[in-house]
């Protein structure tokens, strides 16, 4: 389980973080729209360590998805200064900073559903666990989509900056494709550690 030293640590980054990215936004309402999740996080999983503390691994992770959040709120996703870097090094057409956020839209999500599920107990067998979870993460891709989608719809030419497409039209789809990439990552190269540190639980019960 997640210490408390390493718990107080990353909410503190995280707290940082967010009011730094908030003095000065690129643009306010996009700030509000890609923080939103770090912040209903954040003080959900302050209110709920004791009762249900998670994995080191798994609040490490947690952490660095609400930063890359963030950084995507703080420039908004099309300017962050990170992709702009990948971009000439990868020689890629557009900022890719969009595409980090939703591999790891994919990652992070896929391991919260693996803790949820082993440690409840609602499945047996790590084949079956690693395929809900993916289709756990790929369901929060879509109903974000939906989102970006439904704000296209209200907001008109003012979501741009929250929707980051920079004129791909295919990017609604690329981005569900680097959050399928972003779970089965995570299911392939991070269930053996993560079992190491859910045995902990059982050994503490």
């Amino acid at each position: 389980m997640s210490s408390p030293k390493l718990s107080v640590s990353l909410a503190a980054i995280v707290s940082g973080a967010l009011i730094v990215s908030g003095i000065a936004p690129y643009d306010r309402a996009t700030w509000w729209m890609e923080v939103a999740p770090a912040l209903i996080a954040l003080p959900l999983l302050i209110a709920t360590h004791k009762r249900y503390p998670l994995t080191d691994l798994l609040a490490v992770l947690i952490a660095l998805h609400c930063l890359v959040l963030i950084g995507g709120g703080a420039y908004t996703y099309a300017r962050v200064p990170l992709g702009f870097w990948l971009q000439d090094l990868l020689g890629t057409v557009r900022n890719p900073y969009d595409k980090i956020g939703h591999f790891m839209q994919g990652f992070v999500p896929a391991l919260i559903a693996r803790e949820i599920l082993l440690r409840g107990a609602y499945v047996r067998g790590r084949r079956m666990a690693a395929f809900l979870c993916i289709c756990v993460a790929m369901m929060i891709s879509a109903c974000y989509e939906l989102i970006e989608w439904g704000a296209a719809v209200a907001m008109g030419q003012g979501a741009d900056e929250f929707l980051g497409t920079q004129g791909d039209e295919w990017d609604t789809q690329s981005d569900m494709l680097m959050a399928l990439i972003g779970s089965s990552c995570a299911m392939l190269f991070l269930s053996r550690w993560h079992d190491r540190q859910l045995a902990k639980f059982s050994q503490n019960d």
